[in-house]
């Protein structure tokens, strides 16, 4: 097995005294598709936000091929969030630019690139993610699965290393989620980046995941293939893959 890219260890995380984390540890494997699941509120988007450095623990340490992130000065902190993009549930588009605009923002905000060369790589990412002749429309005018495909084009624009996904199918329908999750491995398999999907949907999990993790109270009780954690005799692991159980447990998801 591949060293990991992404090291967690004994991660802590309470809001206003509430626990969310307690001591949660995982790997990540560089260039495959781990899920995240577990119920509403047991911490999954807290730990995204951890991973990307928007939010700070309690305690524990973030490894990045080795390196501690936990504590990084701004510019060192900068820099390792240029290894990543992020795929908002939302899509977070500006609702002020088109989605031309939208997918060319890190370009300019990070880059000197020229006019032309940016054209041509928006151009490159859309038809990547499968959008044709919408650039010159703004989110308000495209559907929910296209702003999905719209954030992901920005988010690889930069091409970064590792991809977060915070629920990328949440308020699609049936066919438009399907499409979501294909578009997911179509760009692992081109880019070969490291993607992490925080996601309640298990059936997808268990489809395109090379590893699941769950956590549950804080930690992560199994963490393995789709069929290891199919057949795991836990039966909280059981009980949440049958859709039994689900409702709030934490602040902070």
């Amino acid at each position: 097995m591949s060293e990991p890219i992404i090291k967690i260890v004994d991660l802590y995380k309470a809001f206003q005294g509430v626990p969310v984390l307690e001591g949660l540890s995982l790997d990540i494997e560089p260039g495959r598709i781990t899920f995240i699941i577990g119920r509403s509120g047991g911490g999954k988007s807290v730990l995204l936000k951890l991973i990307i450095g928007l939010l700070r623990p309690d305690r524990g340490q973030i490894l990045l091929d080795g390196r501690n992130t936990i504590g990084l000065a701004d510019t060192a902190m900068n820099r390792m969030r240029q290894r990543f993009g992020m795929l908002f549930q939302s899509a977070a588009l500006f609702d002020s630019m088109t989605v031309g605009e939208n997918i060319a923002f890190p370009l300019e905000a990070h880059t000197r690139l020229g006019r032309g060369e940016i054209n041509r790589l928006v151009r490159e990412k859309m038809e990547m993610v499968g959008l044709k002749d919408v650039a010159h429309l703004m989110p308000s005018e495209i559907s929910g699965g296209m702003r999905k495909r719209a954030g992901l084009a920005r988010a690889i624009i930069l091409e970064p290393e590792i991809l977060l996904f915070d629920e990328p199918t949440t308020g699609l329908d049936p066919i438009m989620a399907e499409k979501v999750d294909d578009l997911i491995v179509q760009t692992q398999k081109r880019t070969h980046m490291t993607s992490i999907v925080n996601s309640h949907d298990i059936p997808a999990a268990l489809r395109i995941a090379h590893k699941i993790a769950m956590i549950y109270q804080g930690r992560i009780i199994v963490h393995g293939t789709p069929g290891e954690v199919r057949d795991c005799p836990d039966p909280v692991v059981q009980q949440f893959l049958r859709g039994e159980g689900e409702g709030p447990m934490f602040l902070g998801d």
